[in-house]
């Protein structure tokens, strides 16, 4: 019964209580306290189980004699698997006193703790069972050698499934989290790291283990390479690189046995690879080490496991680049709108990176920051309604000429406040609010302060500051010094104070981006020499 367990007994075995030279102790070994006022207990329980190995782990003990020797060395070891408690010690119920501590100070409901007593009627079994936390109660003279190895080892079994069920949640935990956001930068590697926590917490592996995958489309990192986009342990520093440049010939040799192994898999001396090649044409590897031989269930739960990995995989990288076709397309409109007014088509995109910018210095999270960044690129949609003599006039607006002009924010919400995406939407009210003013005098609907959502308070920003540093048919561009005076004379009348700030503090940032694209399309001409 206790072999089907891997219980082994070596004739060669450590003494108890060995480890390194820095006096820690070994990650592959199962921690037990032995925990009794009594030498000879200590003596006699590590001499009767101190050659037993469980899962091919050996077995290190600490002792403690004492109820408060156990708790300094239960706050300095957050791994023990099994506590051997002795009851009476200092006082009768020390060893309970130490039970209530580890469960409800320490908060450890994994260690197993089996209470010993050399005097049952100071504990009533009945009583103790069911008013403590306790795994096991034994007598101390009920505990043979047999009895005890079966204590221990159904210990020890407990333990091991307890522990294998917390990093099984925390790998899903993982995997949640990825797939929660499609704007979320890092939700591959964050999946993939997922999913090999739980393959190696499933099946016991090696904390070192490597996923690559090559899609074959256009939105893959490297188009037509392999590329490692998760791993653990000492393969961590692969992320990101082509599978050619993973300096490990073991490894490199396993996956090439994988691609003509039965099934894609392969697996000799502990160095195991899988081969997948999806419907999709990607191709897939896994490769891991093991200190111990599969069985066909867990054959089975890898090919099973690795095969909708892929899939989900795939699933992710279609969904990429669908996104990034969308914005391509919402970019090109914009760009085509703008050419209408006579304007670079790079105003879009120098706003956009002007949205960003703010809102990450405003304190928004990455993902809003991306859709507002998106969304704003729609910012002057209405203008497709508008005449262009009117919207092309090199000289000052009639009023009813201007009532034409301030219709436009209607006019482009109308057309996307329908829609069902959350970018579109997010559009539509950047479209309505966008010429609103902090004080309450813009348009259409006179808001103020806070109740202009932070989306359109922010491309307001972005739209003016853009649009005073470069040439209009109608003026030319303002100077540096001359936009960053209107705007701190502006401050908290046309625009929201928090972000002014922002946009001084920052302009340097701001100084960039607008080189960057204003030098690409040639647009610094009529722009005062102080720009540049």
């Amino acid at each position: 019964m206790i072999d089907d367990d891997a219980l082994l007994f070596k004739d060669e075995a450590p003494e108890p209580g060995e480890s390194r030279a820095d006096g820690s102790i070994p990650q592959d070994r199962w921690k037990i306290l032995i925990v009794d006022d009594e030498v000879d207990v200590h003596s006699v329980t590590t001499y009767m189980i101190k050659d037993m190995e469980y899962h091919n782990k050996k077995f290190e003990f600490l002792h403690a004699y004492s109820g408060q020797e156990a708790r300094q060395i239960l706050a300095g070891h957050h791994d023990i698997a099994v506590v051997l408690l002795d009851v009476v010690m200092e006082t009768d119920d020390s060893g309970l006193q130490l039970v209530r501590y580890i469960r409800e100070v320490l908060n450890n409901h994994t260690v197993r703790i089996v209470l010993r007593t050399g005097q049952p009627g100071k504990a009533p079994p009945a009583k103790v069972i069911l008013e403590y936390d306790i795994n096991d109660y034994r007598e101390k003279t009920e505990l043979t050698l047999e009895r005890m190895l079966v204590t221990v080892i159904s210990a020890l079994r407990s333990y091991n499934f307890i522990v294998t069920l917390e990093n099984n949640r925390k790998g899903l935990r993982k995997i949640i989290d990825a797939s929660g956001d499609i704007f979320e930068r890092q939700s591959l590697e964050k999946l993939g790291s997922g999913v090999l926590d739980q393959l190696t917490s499933i099946l016991q592996l090696h904390e070192d283990a490597l996923y690559s995958h090559s899609s074959g489309l256009a939105v893959s990192k490297i188009q037509g390479q392999s590329v490692v986009l998760a791993a653990t342990g000492k393969f961590s520093q692969y992320v990101d690189q082509p599978i050619g440049e993973v300096k490990i010939a073991l490894m490199r040799g396993a996956l090439d046995q994988a691609r003509s192994c039965p099934h894609g898999f392969y697996c000799e001396s502990g160095k195991c690879a899988w081969y997948f090649k999806s419907q999709t044409g990607s191709e897939n590897f896994l490769y891991f080490e093991i200190a111990k031989e599969l069985d066909e269930d867990d054959r089975d739960l890898l090919e099973l496991f690795f095969t909708n990995v892929s899939l989900a995989f795939d699933n992710l990288f279609l969904n990429r680049g669908i996104e990034e076709s969308q914005k391509e397309i919402i970019y090109h409109m914009a760009e085509a709108m703008e050419c209408r007014s006579d304007e670079t088509g790079s105003h879009v995109r120098r706003v956009a990176e002007y949205v960003r910018l703010l809102a990450l210095k405003y304190g928004l999270s990455e993902e809003e920051a991306e859709m507002f960044k998106l969304a704003s690129t729609l910012h002057d949609l209405g203008k497709i309604g508008v005449p262009d003599a009117v919207l092309n006039k090199p000289g000052p607006l009639t009023p009813e000429e201007y009532q034409i002009i301030q219709a436009h924010v209607r006019q482009g919400h109308e057309l996307l406040t329908n829609s069902g995406s959350p970018v579109i939407r997010t559009a539509a009210r950047i479209i309505l609010e966008h010429h609103e003013r902090w004080d309450g005098r813009g348009y259409p609907r006179g808001l103020n302060g806070d109740e202009i959502h932070i989306s359109s308070r922010i491309v307001s920003v972005a739209d003016v500051f853009d649009a005073l540093s470069n040439r209009r048919i109608y003026r030319e561009a303002w100077s540096w010094e001359d936009v960053l005076t209107y705007f701190r004379e502006q401050r908290g009348k046309h625009f929201d104070p928090r972000l002014v700030d922002i946009l001084l503090a920052s302009q340097e940032e701001f100084r960039r981006v607008w080189l960057q694209y204003s030098e690409v399309t040639g647009a610094l001409s009529g722009v005062s020499s102080d720009m540049v």
